[in-house]
């Protein structure tokens, strides 16, 4: 990746399926930016690197499980922050969980369904529902478990639960996501 040079923002994010739906909610609201997948957030400080490092055109989604990272990556950079206000300061976004977990909680587990009766996929879902280790679980707990699994699900998914969601009232990380590139000369 080549350094804007302050020409327009850049959002990067962990994989694919953030991708689809980052660019999704950006166009949406017409929201212009270079949306770049990192193959995972440890690649965080490489992609920083050609940009100059932190820069208010440079935001980041991360997973919480995975903050360290990106507080790593701010370091190698000589930025010092540690609580997910300072990570946001220096535009690392949080999902709470991962950001597929951000969309089955705004949406609602009724809507993550029908969206997989949408991609023919709910007999695939009821059969994962029923295997042992997953009978009984909450079904937030096995849609989320069902979106990581199959080849190319988790985008598929992705890009239908991102046209469900209200552009006016995305839930965190997403909304100060997009406003934030909004905001941005």
């Amino acid at each position: 990746m080549e350094a804007t040079g302050g020409h327009g923002p850049v959002v990067l994010v962990e994989g694919e399926s953030d991708a689809v739906v980052v660019r999704a909610l950006l166009a949406r609201r017409g929201a212009a930016a270079d949306v770049v997948p990192m193959g995972g957030v440890t690649n965080l400080a490489a992609h920083l690197d050609p940009l100059g490092g932190p820069a208010p055109h440079v935001l980041a989604l991360v997973d919480a499980p995975e903050v360290r990272f990106a507080v790593g990556a701010l370091r190698r950079h000589g930025v010092r922050a540690e609580t997910l206000e300072e990570l946001g300061w220096h535009g690392v976004l949080v999902c709470d969980r991962d950001l597929e977990d951000v969309l089955i909680r705004a949406l609602g587990p009724d809507a993550v369904l029908d969206a997989l009766a949408g991609m023919a996929e709910l007999g695939a879902f009821e059969s994962l529902a029923q295997m042992p280790h997953w009978r009984g679980r909450p079904v937030a707990e096995q849609l989320h478990r069902f979106a990581g699994s199959g080849s190319g699900r988790k985008s598929r998914l992705a890009a239908r639960l991102a046209d469900r969601l209200d552009p006016a009232a995305l839930p965190d990380p997403l909304g100060p996501l997009v406003d934030a590139v909004l905001a941005m000369p």
